[in-house]
């Protein structure tokens, strides 16, 4: 695994030397040694790698990552540019164009949010390959519900749009009264039509981030 080496570790650093994230490791060095894990070693911390805590501005939650070949490099949603673009982004894509207009990729790879302050989190960081949920439960959770608890410390506007159920009972403890929840059904064909379609979740944390000062995010992805 890569280590995390910006702003993050001052929050999260004390999760490392905790019994259950010792572990998580030992586990996930063993399960990477053993089996076919996604995503690669060194881009399991993506997301904090691309999104230092001090520039989040919006935080998306996902549960684990894509677990077919070459699809996860760790942000949640996203893909890699040349790997089909997955049903659940293919709805976010839906909404993107009804919500504010935004012209449809040839692409799923959103480095670009993360590197605007989009914290692109996924509650589970790995997966063996073609097995959903296969690492749920083996301490990840822990750890990411410390970044949350580390982001929800900010003082200062932050958007969570929390699609599904997972989402919303990850950001169950969000208790600052300067951030903003969203919430909305899961953008997955099995639930988009109850509610996701029409949130308009882009447009409302683009409007609370201007409200407060602050630059909004450039959802557009382009093409490649």
């Amino acid at each position: 695994m890569s280590a995390i080496s910006n702003d993050w570790l001052t929050y999260l650093n004390n999760e490392f030397n905790k019994p259950y994230y010792k572990e998580l490791y030992n586990t996930v060095k063993t399960e990477y040694g053993k089996y076919q894990i996604f995503p690669p070693s060194d881009e399991i911390f993506t997301a904090y790698h691309l999104t230092p805590l001090s520039e989040v501005k919006v935080v998306i939650i996902g549960q684990d990552p894509y677990h077919n070949i070459n699809q996860a490099h760790g942000l949640c949603f996203s893909v890699k540019p040349e790997v089909e673009i997955p049903p659940s982004l293919v709805n976010i894509y839906k909404e993107l164009s009804d919500d504010l207009g935004c012209y449809v990729p040839n692409n799923g790879y959103l480095t670009k949010w993360a590197k605007q302050g989009v914290l692109m989190l996924n509650s589970v960081l790995t997966v063996r390959a073609h097995m959903a949920n296969s690492h749920k439960g083996i301490g990840w959770e822990k750890f990411t519900d410390a970044t949350i608890e580390a982001v929800n410390k900010q003082d200062r506007p932050i958007v969570y749009l929390l699609w599904g159920k997972p989402a919303q009972d990850k950001a169950a403890k969000v208790d600052n009264p300067k951030h903003l929840l969203l919430k909305a059904p899961h953008p997955s064909p099995l639930s988009a039509y109850r509610g996701f379609f029409g949130c308009k979740h882009f447009s409302k944390a683009n409007e609370f981030l201007i409200a407060n000062g602050m630059e909004p995010i450039d959802w557009q992805i382009e093409n490649i």
